[in-house]
Formats: structure tokens, sequence, C-alpha cells
């Protein structure tokens, strides 16, 4: 059963703008595995933006309760290269709630817009 879908675009310039201007927000929106790739390199801007409006998406599948701390969703990647969501303090107790026992995420990033797709699913 479906509890919950939520989509989300983020500008990449304005996604990069905003990390320029305040330099502590990445610290606040990701953890450390999202910020860097495997092989010690900075994960790209279009990829952290993919992964921020991943965020957004599945804060509205969980009907956007106030408190949900960014860095309690974490999108990370399987083997094959497919986004999977973990998740674990505010968000892991309000989809606990909702009944939510697995997730489903796609990330895009084309012509300047990163998108997500957040089904909840009980």
């Amino acid at each position: 059963m479906i509890i919950g879908v939520g989509i989300d675009v983020a500008g990449i310039d304005r996604f990069a703008e905003a990390l320029r201007r305040t330099p502590r927000l990445a610290d606040r929106l990701f953890v450390d595995a999202e910020r860097w790739l495997p092989d010690g390199e900075r994960r790209g801007t279009a990829s952290l933006a993919a992964r921020f409006a991943a965020k957004e998406a599945l804060a509205k599948a969980l009907g956007a309760p106030p408190g949900l701390r960014w860095t309690d969703a974490e999108v990370t990647t399987d083997d094959l290269g497919r986004p999977r969501l973990t998740v674990r303090g505010t968000v892991a107790a309000r989809a606990a709630e909702l009944g939510v026992r697995q997730w489903h995420v796609s990330l895009s990033h084309d012509a300047g817009v990163a998108s997500a797709v957040v089904i909840a699913e009980g």
C-alpha cells in the first residue's frame, strides 16, 4: 500500500549559490557519506541538489510534519548505482507512525534542474 508520494525539483545553479553564500549549509543538510564519493572526491553540485530534492520529496511523502532533521534522511547508492533512502531519528519515527516499511526513490539532474520522486510504502 502506498502511504505517501513526494516530488521536488531544485535549480542546480540556485542550489550552488546557496552553498556558496552559506558555507555550513552542506553540513546541516547532508551527512559526510552524501557529500563525499567513496574515492574521497567531493560530490558534484548537481548530485547534491538531487539529494536535497529527495529529502524534500521524502518530507512531502510523510505529510511534511514539523521537526524533521535533514540529516535523519540519507541518500545512498547501492552497488549498481541505484539511489536508496536510509532513515533514522525524527524521520524514522514519523515513518513508523505512518506504517512505512519501504522507500522508493528516483533522482535525476539535467538542463540545470535536479529532481527527485519518493514513494513511501507500507
